[in-house]
C-alpha cells in the first residue's frame, strides 16, 4: 500500500508541476493526442465520456501546444477504424485507448506502438502484455478481492450466489479470479457465472435466466452498478426481492445513496472511478510537453462502501 501511495503522489505532483510550467513552454505545436474510448452506452461509460471531454477541454487551455482528437465507438470494429484514422489523417504523437474489447484491439494498438507512437492503455488491458508505455486503471484484482471478502464475511457456509460478469476482457478475468480466490474455503456455492456485459438490459436477461433455473439464490455479485440495476429489476419482477441482496460496483451515485439510506438489498459497493480517464490523458500530455517520466503502471485502489462510510462517496452532481 505504501508503494502505491508513493507512486500516486509522485504522478499527481508531476501533473501539477507540468500544469504550472505550461505558460513558460514554447507555444508551437508539439504533438496531437488521440483518445479512443467506448461510447456512453451505460452509466460508467457515461461518466468516463464526461471526464474525457472535460479533461480535453481543460488541457487545451493548459497546453495550447497540444492538439487533441477524441473518438467514441459502440463496437470494437469502429474503434479499430477510429485509431487507424487517427494515425493516417491526424498524425497522432500519442494514443490513449480504453479498448472496447481486449482481443480485437491488441493487434491494431500494437501496430500503433510499432509506428513509434506513445501508447497509454486505460482500464481494459490488451491480450498481450507489454505493448503499452503506460497503463492506467482501477485495481481490478482489488475490486474482485474486496467484493469477495465481503461475501465471505457476510454469508454463512452453504449459501448460494450467482455472478454477473462484464464484457470478456483481461480486467473482467482479473476481477473474477480475485473474487473466486477470496471466497475459497468459505463454503459459499457459486451456482452460475454469465456475462452481463456491463449492460442493464443484458444483466436483466441473464438474471431472469438465473431466477428461472435456481429456486434458492442468497446473493448476487453483479460487479457493476448498471448490471446491479438490471438484475434488481429482474428480481423485482420475479417477486423475489426479499430473498437476496445484490452488490454492484463502481460507485454510481444512485446506488451509493441507497446504501447510505440503509437499503437492505444493497448493503455495500466497491469503488472504481470513471475519472481514471482524466489521469491517463493528463499523464500522456505531460509526457509530450516535458521530460517527466510517466511510463509504467498507475493503479487506483478500490474501496469498500458501506452504510457507515457511504456519504464520503456520494457526489450528487456527478454525471455517474
Amino acid at each position: 500500500m505504501k508503494r502505491r501511495e508513493f507512486l500516486t503522489t509522485a504522478a499527481v505532483a508531476g501533473v501539477a508541476a507540468g500544469a504550472g510550467a505550461a505558460p513558460a513552454l514554447a507555444q508551437e505545436k508539439v504533438g496531437t493526442i488521440g483518445v479512443a474510448i467506448p461510447s456512453a452506452t451505460h452509466g460508467f461509460m457515461g461518466g468516463l465520456n464526461f471526464h474525457a471531454q472535460d479533461t480535453i477541454k481543460r488541457l487545451q487551455q493548459v497546453y495550447p501546444q497540444l492538439d487533441f482528437v477524441l473518438a467514441t465507438a459502440g463496437n470494437a470494429g469502429k474503434m479499430v477504424n477510429d485509431i487507424e484514422d487517427m494515425v493516417a489523417t491526424r498524425n497522432i504523437s500519442a494514443l490513449v485507448v480504453l479498448p472496447f474489447e481486449s482481443e480485437p484491439l491488441t493487434s491494431p494498438v500494437q501496430a500503433v506502438k510499432e509506428a513509434g507512437i506513445w501508447v497509454t492503455v486505460v482500464d481494459r488491458g490488451l491480450s498481450v502484455e507489454g505493448i503499452e508505455d503506460l497503463y492506467v486503471a482501477g485495481d481490478n484484482p482489488g475490486f474482485g478481492r474486496v467484493a469477495g471478502e465481503y461475501f465471505a464475511q457476510h454469508l454463512e457456509s452453504g449459501k448460494k450466489i450467482v455472478v454477473l460478469r462484464g464484457i470478456p476482457t483481461t480486467l473482467d478475468n482479473e476481477r473474477v479470479e480475485a473474487f473466486t480466490a477470496a471466497i475459497e474455503g468459505s463454503g459459499i456455492e457459486v451456482l452460475d457465472m454469465q456475462h452481463g456485459n456491463w449492460n442493464r438490459d443484458d444483466a436483466f436477461n441473464v438474471m431472469q435466466d438465473f431466477l428461472s433455473k435456481y429456486p434458492q439464490i442468497d446473493a448476487v455479485w453483479a460487479a457493476d452498478d448498471d448490471m446491479a440495476i438490471g438484475a434488481m429489476e429482474a428480481i423485482a419482477q420475479a417477486g423475489r426481492t426479499e430473498e437476496m441482496w445484490v452488490m454492484g460496483g463502481a460507485g454510481m451515485k444512485e446506488i451509493i445513496r441507497r446504501i447510505a439510506d440503509g437499503d437492505p438489498q444493497l448493503p455495500a459497493n466497491v469503488t472504481y472511478p470513471p475519472a481514471q480517464i482524466s489521469t491517463a490523458i493528463e499523464l500522456t500530455a505531460l509526457k509530450l510537453v516535458s521530460s517527466t517520466p510517466v511510463s509504467g503502471r498507475f493503479i487506483i485502489g478500490s474501496q469498500l462502501v458501506t452504510p457507515e462510510n457511504a456519504e464520503q462517496f456520494y457526489f450528487p452532481d456527478s454525471p455517474f
